[in-house]
């Protein structure tokens, strides 16, 4: 219903489904994933009346729902809406949830409720969901009365998306989805975001003046593509080195010279050791949390290394470290206020090349022992990806691999839960792909990961897009098995895996598979894949010894964990494999043996 239609006339009745259908039209949610549920029919009835201006997924587990959703918002910086069904399925979709709030990403999860008569008699499938969500969203709300819809619906947007952004909650009862009544629409408010006061931009320049070994950090979500260029700007005109948060390297061209790496899980040691080193950061839309701050030992937190911190959520500033200067701010208009600063003549450009230099030798690919060498698959990879792809990680060791060896460039995106959240990479994969269907979506996962939300892949056949997953078999939960290599060398317990053939995985759904077991054979079986435009699988089969990309099994028993892999030097030429005409799959092998 038109917003000018409505006043003056009367309103025509709707049912509490339908109004809530045509509340996040008139929000301009463009996208809903959803597992069904009895709990919110009348709703599927609303969004079948919106179909032309709402696209309905249908996915297979609620966890997969909601990390399609996620994906979306962070790609496109609005809220997508996720529905699930009461209890269960509730349950099934807080992982996604609390991947939304680390990750500071908008998103709106619908939850059926029970009808609301029926309150506090421990009901079929009864749950509070204020208290159950409470702690990981930044609202969470209930709506009984129907002619509430438009009212919290646009709140629930506004909270998602303003200050640090975030998920959104609200449980749907029952009957009031049921009941018609009259009431307007409300559109989208034209808000005015936080801007950076001048003082504040003088005295982040008169820091800087007097820096020698500056370093910038950068992070947060929902940056824009003017965003990104206006910080791009405003770096590399002061020629400042450049590091971007745990899993933000979508935030930055890695091909630039001011790029030295990423502060992180797996994060190169070097760096780290360099980072120490600083005697100014910039902090900006970061939040500073554990990973970034190698478990908040990077910095002292009594702020004797002095700290610019821009976060457009006050109550992250000085939250762990105390930074000299704090600069509430929308993100993108920091940045457009930086790139208008007068560049400063650097007394940093060697600091700045060291920085670099320690970057481009941190990628060099050792010469890992097997068949198969993941350092330069990924740099194959790199190489073969389209100019605006999106790569989608999974958790997981394997996860550091591409952050090392691979280089984003201006246009491609990288995402991942920050919160360490298995299962993410396969649904946020599809969830991209939906949201952005002519971009080419690859997903990295693990062989833990995968089989924990692969199954989303006919989510994928269902509506017709098409993203490649890259699978990378080591027969374990990796991580865990380094830590317990650590802890507990050559005591393997709860951490082995059995796989499934991969390849015939994805080929019972109708889709393209390829199982590579050295490194010569990526490249084509990649291309094949692109080529064939379906879904498709490519199984990298690993060596279980190589845990990490800085780390052996062996090392780890031997008390050398960190100590380097190998010298980098010229790799092996892999040999070549003879496939059968018109085969997608290698000569049979052994799996690799567990340890």
């Amino acid at each position: 219903m038109e917003l000018g239609k409505a006043r003056g006339t009367r309103l025509a009745p709707r049912t509490g489904g339908r109004v809530l259908a045509d509340a996040l039209v008139a929000q301009g949610i463009a996208h809903a994933f959803a597992v069904p549920g009895e709990s919110y029919l009348d709703v599927l009835d609303g969004l079948y009346a919106v179909r032309e201006k709402l696209h309905l997924t249908t996915c297979r587990f609620e966890a997969g729902a909601v990390h399609m959703a996620e994906a979306c918002g962070k790609l496109t910086g609005r809220p997508a809406a996720a529905f699930v069904t009461r209890g269960p399925g509730a349950c099934h979709a807080a992982i996604g949830v609390h991947v939304a709030f680390q990750d500071s990403t908008p998103l709106l999860l619908f939850v059926g409720q029970i009808p609301f008569a029926e309150t506090d008699r421990d009901s079929f499938q009864e749950v509070d969901y204020r208290r159950m969500f409470q702690p990981l969203a930044k609202w969470v709300t209930q709506i009984d009365d129907a002619a509430r819809i438009p009212e919290l619906v646009a709140h629930a947007v506004d909270v998602a998306t303003t200050g640090r952004p975030g998920p959104v909650v609200i449980a749907l009862s029952e009957e009031m989805q049921k009941r018609s009544v009259e009431v307007a629409d409300i559109g989208r408010a034209p808000v005015t975001r936080p801007y950076p006061d001048p003082d504040s931009l003088a005295r982040m320049t008169a820091l800087l003046a007097r820096a020698r070994k500056p370093l910038a950090i950068l992070g947060g979500s929902c940056w824009s593509a003017q965003g990104r260029a206006d910080i791009r700007t405003f770096l590399t005109a002061h020629d400042l080195p450049v590091v971007v948060g745990f899993r933000r390297q979508a935030l930055y061209d890695g091909t630039l010279d001011t790029y030295v790496g990423d502060l992180g899980v797996g994060a190169d040691p070097a760096l780290v050791a360099q980072a120490r080193e600083a005697d100014l950061v910039l902090a900006i839309g970061t939040r500073l949390g554990e990973a970034v701050t190698q478990g908040y030992t990077l910095f002292d937190r009594e702020g004797r290394t002095p700290i610019v911190h821009v976060h457009p959520d006050p109550a992250e500033l000085g939250r762990v470290f105390r930074p000299a200067l704090g600069i509430v701010s929308d993100l993108d208009a920091f940045a457009a206020a930086a790139a208008r600063l007068p560049a400063l003549k650097p007394a940093w450009s060697g600091w700045r090349r060291e920085l670099r230099a320690v970057r481009l030798a941190g990628r060099e690919v050792p010469d890992y022992e097997g068949p198969l060498n993941l350092g330069q698959v990924l740099r194959d990879l790199e190489g073969l990806l389209e100019a605006d792809a999106i790569l989608t990680c999974d958790a997981g060791n394997f996860a550091g691999w591409p952050t090392r060896f691979m280089h984003f460039s201006d246009r491609q995106r990288f995402i991942g839960p920050t919160n360490g959240s298995m299962g993410y990479g396969v649904p946020a994969a599809i969830g991209a792909k939906i949201a952005h269907p002519h971009r080419q979506v690859v997903a990295f996962v693990g062989d833990g990961g995968f089989l924990m939300t692969g199954q989303e892949l006919a989510t994928a056949f269902h509506h017709g897009v098409a993203p490649i997953v890259l699978v990378g078999n080591n027969q374990m939960y990796g991580t865990i098995r380094m830590h317990q290599e650590r802890a507990y060398p050559g005591r393997v317990s709860g951490t082995a895996l059995t796989n499934p053939d991969f390849v015939k995985f994805i080929e019972a759904f109708g889709g393209h598979g390829e199982l590579v077991a050295a490194t010569a054979e990526f490249a084509p079986a990649f291309r094949r894949a692109v080529e064939s435009g379906r879904p498709a699988v490519i199984e990298l089969r690993l060596n279980p010894e190589q845990v990490s990309s800085r780390e052996t099994i062996a090392q780890l028993r031997g008390g050398a964990a960190g100590k380097p892999v190998a010298k980098a030097k010229p790799k092996r030429a892999a040999a070549a494999v003879t496939r059968p005409a018109g085969g997608t799959r290698a000569p049979a092998k052994k799996p690799p043996p567990k340890r």
